[in-house]
This record gives structure tokens, C-alpha cells and sequence, in this order.
């Protein structure tokens, strides 16, 4: 298929546009605007168009304009919260991620501008998908659900990240004619209010969940009905409404197509990806081609040399695992272990041995004392293309069936009906801890950070919870309470749109 390079004077038209471009793998599309070829005159072009939407899913360049699960996406979702600091040496990348962990983030923060700009990337190819394939005439009328369902949970979760993380914004659901229709049309360049755009989320979500099939009968890899009504599960969540939460999770666990996994730890190496547990994770290696990855997810999380060094590191040190996180386990907690890579401070030099047979070196040659287990990849017990490249193929897990069973749990609670001891034992029982006899909402919060951990979500669950400003003041960190629940919205975005789109509360 011909690429096409629009070249417009505003970047925010462009993130509005959806115009994708890339250099290095023909999966991500730049769909044109107006004429060249249609579905109807190409049966494969839906399929492409489809890959293409949750190619977007894998975009991490973190410095320039499009990063949606990588280094970026990290840092907001892990290093921004008490479970993670920074990492590496104290000056390194004090701008942006020593700022994020600080929260002494502005609205010039680089990485704030990067996951805006992914996420409004992401939209876009869907809207272009979305409009193309509504123009088909001869695409089978169920598959053409199926396949408008697919994108339409991508750009559910794309919107429910950026809601989260940022409150209002632009809801953009549809292509613009050409350049004078996206100036005029406001919806491009202001904000609309959260809960307008959690309702959009909604409309999305249940439209997947009506037209795509169970997993059983799905491909691989693509979204699947109980991925939509787990992901409607954790929106409403967020919006507190617990009757519904309690609906859609009974419903995914009476469908009978998922069960926890018996060992934990191995849920993130490369044979656990689509396991029985995985309802939605992010692609790469075998699904899309054999090399495709997130840019900067593994490597920027990797074990870092420092002192004598002299060994072959695994990356640059970031996002490593705190204090409060270690002493939040109980005694004997497996997930301790499979969570927390812990590097040999003993002064007796015998190093740390990976469950690969990998040994790292002690303390005196590596910059930090823990790093994130969870985002390791072996070159010797897992197949990728390039094997040397720091940066290889790892699947990220977005929802799993064990969040499934603790939002049921904490809806539980809430209504007063099911049964949330029960959900919150199966938990602990793969965890290798004792049962309890009753759980209060503490016991489940305290489960979804230590189940849930490294594992992007622990900060957004603290605010929703109300505890943002408690637990990271304790932490240390200089969070602001009614300014920093968000994030600061980008000060290129608000120039590009002439100042239409307005500046959350407290940033400058």
C-alpha cells in the first residue's frame, strides 16, 4: 500500500488527523484522508486497517511525539507513584522523570507531551479505520462489527488513559473533511469535561462487547468480548458505580474463559503471554511480525552497571522498585520474589542469579539495588529475532483475570452482595499466603497494589481512591493535593489550539 505524507503546519491538526508515519515497519499505516484505494476495491485493506490500530498500541518514542506504552507510559503510570523511583544516578533524566517522580512537573514536561500526543495518534488511526471501513459495501455485515468493535475498544482504552491522567479533554471521534473543517469544529481544540468523555468510553466499550466473540473463539491476540466488559468493568470503577462493576465481572467470570495461572512469575516471561490469566495485553514478536517492539519499555528498566562494572548490562536503571513497596509484602508472599529483582548487597559478591541461570553482578557493579522483574526478557529461554538487542519484544499485560476477580471483590463491598472474601482468597492462595476470614476495602486495596505491582495502575487506583495526596506525602513527594490528582495538560497543545484548550488547576 502507497504511503502519504500530509504536511500540515500544526502538529495538533496532525495528532487530530490521526496521520501515522513510520519509517521502520510497514504495520503502522498512514491512512489517507480522502481517495486512493477503499476496502470495497482491496478485501485486505480492513484487516491492515485494523493491525494498523493496535500497532498504534506499541508506539514508545518518549522524546519526540508518540509514546503510548513506552518509557513515557512507564514513568506516568509506575515512577509517578510510591511503588517505583526514578532510578539510574540522581541527575540522570532529573528532567523529565526525577520531575514526574517529584511531581515539580510543568507543563513543558516532555514526557506529559509524548503520551498526549501517542494517545491522540492512536485515536486518530482509529477514527481513519473507523471511517474507512464505514464506507464498505461488501464486507460481510457481522464481520464489519467485528471488526469496527476491535477499534473501537482501542480508542476506549486510549480515552480512558487520557482521562484518567489528564481529566477533560478534546473527544475526537470522527475524521475531519480537511484542515478549515478540523479548525472550525471545536471539538479539535477545546476540552470537554471527564465525565462526557468516561460516557464516550462507555458507548465504545459496550459496542465491543456486543459484537466481538468470547476468547475461546477469537485470534489470538485481539481484543475479545470479556476483554470489553473487563475494561467496562475497571471505567465504571472509576466512576464508582459498583452495581455495574459487579455485573460485568460476574459476567466475565461466569463465562468460564479465564482462570489464574498456578506460578505467578511466570505471567511475564514469553511463555505466559495470552495465557488463561491475559484478557487484554499489548502485542508484540510473533503477533504483529517477529522483531516488533515497544521502544524503550525493557531497556529503559534494565539492570544498569555502575562501581567496577565490567559486565554486560541490561539497561539504563529506571523504574525501580521502592522501599515501601518491599515492607508492603507479608512473609512468604511468592509475588515478593517475581515482582522485585533484588541485586546482592550481602558483601559476598555471589551475585544474583535470574530464572534464566543469568548472574548479575553484586552492588559494588551495579548503579542500583533493585530494579523491576516483571520487565525482564532472557536471551537464552526466549526466542526473539535479535536476541543482543537490550530493547526486545515483551508483551504488557493490561488486564488480567486476578483484576477481574478484585474489582469484583471490591464491588462486593460495595453493594453488599457476592462474595469478596472468597475473590480476595483465590488471590492470596496463588500467592502462597493464608486465607482470611473476612476483608475490609484496606484488604483489597492492599492485594490490587501488591498483585497488581509494577504493573501501571497503583497511582491512578490511589487517586481514585482518594489516598493520592496521604500516601505520597508520606512518600516523600511534593504532591499537591487538587493539582496533582492530574497531569499537567501539554503547553504545545494549548498554544497550537490558540489557547482554546485550557491548563489544569496549579500548573503554569
Amino acid at each position: 500500500m502507497k504511503k502519504l505524507t500530509f504536511i500540515l503546519t500544526s502538529l495538533f491538526v496532525i495528532i487530530t488527523l490521526g496521520i501515522i508515519t513510520s519509517s521502520c515497519s510497514e504495520s503502522f499505516l498512514d491512512i489517507k484522508v480522502q481517495g486512493g484505494e477503499t476496502i470495497d476495491a482491496d478485501p485486505n485493506l480492513a484487516t491492515k486497517l485494523v493491525t494498523g490500530v493496535y500497532n498504534s498500541l506499541t508506539q514508545g518514542d518518549c522524546f519526540g511525539n508518540g509514546d503510548v506504552h513506552g518509557w513515557a507510559f512507564t514513568s506516568l503510570t509506575c515512577t509517578i507513584s510510591d511503588d517505583a523511583d526514578k532510578g539510574s544516578t540522581p541527575s540522570d533524566q532529573a528532567v523529565p522523570i526525577g520531575d514526574i517522580d517529584n511531581f515539580t512537573l510543568t507543563s513543558t514536561n516532555k514526557f506529559c507531551e509524548t503520551i498526549w500526543g501517542g494517545h491522540f495518534n492512536g485515536i486518530g488511526a482509529a477514527n481513519q479505520a473507523l471511517n474507512a471501513l464505514s464506507s464498505s459495501t461488501t464486507i460481510d455485515a457481522a464481520q464489519l462489527k467485528e471488526y469496527q468493535a476491535e477499534v473501537r475498544f482501542i480508542r476506549g482504552y486510549l480515552y480512558f488513559n487520557m482521562v484518567r491522567m489528564f481529566g477533560a479533554v478534546p473527544l475526537v471521534l470522527r475524521v475531519p473533511a480537511d484542515l478549515e473543517d478540523a479548525a472550525n469544529d471545536p471539538a479539535y481544540s477545546t476540552r470537554v469535561d471527564a465525565s462526557i468523555v468516561y460516557d464516550s468510553i462507555a458507548r465504545d466499550l459496550q459496542f465491543a462487547i456486543d459484537h466481538l466473540p468470547i476468547k475461546a473463539q477469537a485470534v489470538t491476540g485481539h481484543v475479545t468480548k470479556g476483554a470489553a466488559q473487563a475494561m467496562l468493568a475497571k471505567v465504571y470503577m472509576y466512576r464508582g458505580d459498583w452495581p455495574k462493576v459487579q455485573a460485568l465481572t460476574d459476567a466475565v467470570i461466569a463465562s468460564g474463559q479465564y482462570s489464574l495461572v498456578s506460578d505467578y512469575a511466570t505471567i511475564w516471561r514469553q511463555a505466559g503471554d495470552n495465557n488463561d490469566e491475559s484478557i487484554f495485553e499489548i502485542q508484540t514478536g510473533n503477533f504483529n511480525n517477529a522483531n516488533l517492539k515497544i521502544d524503550n519499555y525493557i531497556v529503559s528498566q534494565g539492570p544498569r552497571s555502575g562501581g567496577k562494572g565490567g559486565w554486560d548490562d541490561l539497561g539504563y536503571g529506571f523504574n525501580t522498585p521502592t522501599t515501601s513497596l518491599i515492607n508492603a509484602y507479608e512473609p512468604n508472599d511468592l509475588r515478593k520474589a517475581a515482582t522485585i529483582l533484588f541485586i546482592d548487597n550481602s558483601g559476598t559478591h555471589k551475585g544474583t542469579v535470574l530464572w534464566d541461570g543469568r548472574r548479575i553482578p553484586s552492588s559494588d557493579s551495579v548503579q542500583n539495588l533493585y530494579y523491576n522483574y516483571k520487565a525482564y526478557t532472557s536471551m537464552t529461554k526466549e526466542t526473539f529475532k535479535i536476541v543482543a538487542d537490550k530493547d526486545r519484544p515483551k508483551n504488557v499485560r493490561i488486564l488480567r483475570y486476578a483484576e477481574v476477580l478484585l474489582m469484583n471483590a471490591e464491588a462486593s463491598l460495595h453493594t453488599g452482595s457476592g462474595d469478596a472474601t472468597a475473590q480476595v482468597n483465590k488471590i492470596r492462595t496463588r500467592a502462597g499466603l493464608p486465607s482470611k476470614a473476612s476483608v475490609t476495602i484496606d484488604d483489597v486495596w492492599k492485594e490490587r497494589r501488591l498483585e497488581f505491582a509494577m504493573e501501571h495502575d497503583r497511582f491512578w487506583d490511589l487517586v481514585r481512591q482518594g489516598r493520592a495526596a496521604q500516601v505520597m506525602q508520606a512518600a516523600g513527594k511534593k504532591f499537591v493535593a487538587g493539582t496533582h490528582e492530574l497531569l499537567p495538560v501539554p503547553n504545545s497543545q494549548i498554544i497550537l489550539s490558540g489557547g482554546k484548550i485550557s491548563q489544569n488547576f496549579g500548573y503554569n
